[in-house]
């Protein structure tokens, strides 16, 4: 079944409309939105060009690309030409990037056109998009709301139709709590499924690319382009993703109990059963199962990320680039002064938990062990991957909450990612998928995960149940 953007390219394709009125028209809603902050810059001026371009391929008779004249929003931690890559810190408020990243290359290969630069958790650190150097990000369904995080902003844009799609990159739920929040499919592939040179780096052994779009065939059309190795990245994987137009009639489907508790939200709970059942109704065989490991991954993800993130942080010391303090006279000083000014307090508390965990004397207490206890994670998804094709969970265990509720809680904040925390330790695909809303009207998402490389049968399920 063709997606949205489908739809837009045939239009753009047989001259029913043009690259540059698509561009036009999202560049102008991302001026009638601007009151919710989802964009930190825009790239108009690249982006006409671009447009302009492509419409004059599609005059001389070539052929334009699969995405040709489709706008698309980048997360601020992607290098991307025609607006400053700040990863929404001070520290790199004026960075004007040499390069674009590979997921920003292939896409323009393909014709889309990149129209902004999307707000963010300062270098992705957080769950709420609180945390930009630069101001919140409000909820596309209630401004008194948060967008989740860290992709916060392009969760919003997609779900505003500012674009048909967005790009995010997730470490422990960082796309798929935005697009629970937000009312939208968020996508976290098989790790190493997607090349993440040309990304600001938050921990390098869990962060994946991936989109936000409004339906499943849009996330299997955009993470088609997108896949694939890259020998920049020595972490990607050989090709493997080819979009499932159906799903085998019976699948072995497993609701994780330990995702179901009576921490859940009522209704959150309420909407995953009622998915649950619709999953049932076309023909699936659905049980419950026990994870009991799940209620550890927090533990786990808490020690692993801030270690790699103490380590990736430590190149940004006011020397080489970024942010450099003024008025210092000691190199101790330019360093403390350009780090103390150039990122947020959670940028910091990250920083302090990951040097404490791989110091002398606290490896082998803390890191050590959470390594060991994530082998342990791992094998017990593969024991339920033996039974069960595909797990099902809330995606999170509350809808958006309130704006500054959480800011001066960093435990309660961090319980958001309780449910998407396993896969990425794991390195599973995910995704979240739309699945209704509470009484006041805020959208719930539902959680499919799957084995590595059951990216496609995951978006093919999804797409299967939009049908039902």
């Amino acid at each position: 079944m063709a997606g949205y953007i489908d739809g837009l390219v045939q239009d753009v394709r047989s001259g029913k409309t043009t690259a540059r009125a698509l561009v036009e028209q999202a560049l102008e809603k991302a001026k009638e939105t601007e009151s919710y902050h989802a964009l930190l810059s825009l790239t108009a001026e690249r982006a006409l060009e671009r447009a302009d371009a492509i419409d004059q391929t599609i005059a001389g008779g070539k052929a334009p690309g699969r995405l040709a004249g489709v706008p698309f929003v980048v997360k601020d931690n992607f290098l991307a030409f025609g607006a400053p890559t700040t990863a929404a810190s001070k520290m790199l408020e004026h960075y004007d990037a040499p390069l674009q990243a590979t997921a920003v290359e292939k896409l323009e290969a393909e014709g889309a056109i990149c129209i902004g630069k999307a707000n963010l958790d300062a270098f992705a650190h957080g769950g709420s998009t609180e945390n930009s150097a630069y101001g919140v990000t409000m909820n596309a369904h209630d401004t008194t709301k948060v967008a989740g995080g860290s992709s916060g902003g392009s969760a919003v844009v997609t779900a505003l139709d500012v674009v048909p799609f967005a790009l995010g990159t997730d470490t422990g739920g960082s796309i798929r709590q935005p697009a629970s929040f937000n009312g939208v499919y968020g996508m976290k592939p098989t790790y190493g499924m997607i090349s993440r040179y040309g990304v600001v780096a938050m921990a390098s052994g869990t962060d994946v690319i991936g989109c936000f779009a409004k339906d499943a065939a849009d996330i299997a059309l955009v993470t088609d382009v997108m896949a694939g190795q890259d020998w920049r990245d020595m972490t990607t994987l050989p090709d493997f993703f080819a979009p499932q137009d159906t799903v085998p009639e019976k699948l072995r489907i497993g609701v994780v109990k330990d995702m179901m508790t009576d921490d859940v939200d009522a209704s959150v709970r309420q909407a995953t059963e009622a998915y649950v059942g619709r999953l049932e109704a076309a023909g699936h065989v659905v049980d419950y199962v026990d994870m009991p490991i799940v209620k550890h991954t927090l533990a786990m993800y808490y020690i692993i990320v801030p270690a790699e993130v103490s380590s990736n942080l430590a190149r940004y010391d006011g020397v080489r680039y970024g942010l450099r303090a003024e008025g210092v006279k000691t190199l101790a000083e330019l360093y403390g002064k350009s780090r103390s000014e150039g990122f947020v307090t959670e940028n910091k508390r990250r920083i302090m938990i990951g040097s404490f965990v791989l110091s002398s004397g606290y490896y082998d207490a803390y890191y050590n062990q959470a390594q060991k206890a994530r082998t342990l994670l791992i094998e017990a998804y593969n024991k339920l991957f033996e039974s069960h094709d595909v797990l099902i969970s809330p995606t999170a265990p509350t809808t958006a909450f309130g704006i500054g509720e959480n800011t001066d809680d960093p435990i309660k904040m961090y319980l958001s990612d309780v449910m998407t925390v396993p896969a990425s330790l794991a390195g599973l695909p995910a995704l979240n998928v739309p699945a209704g809303e509470d009484t006041s009207g805020l959208p719930i998402g539902v959680q499919l995960t799957g084995p590595q490389k059951s990216d496609a049968l995951l978006i093919a399920l999804a797409q299967s149940m939009e049908e039902k």
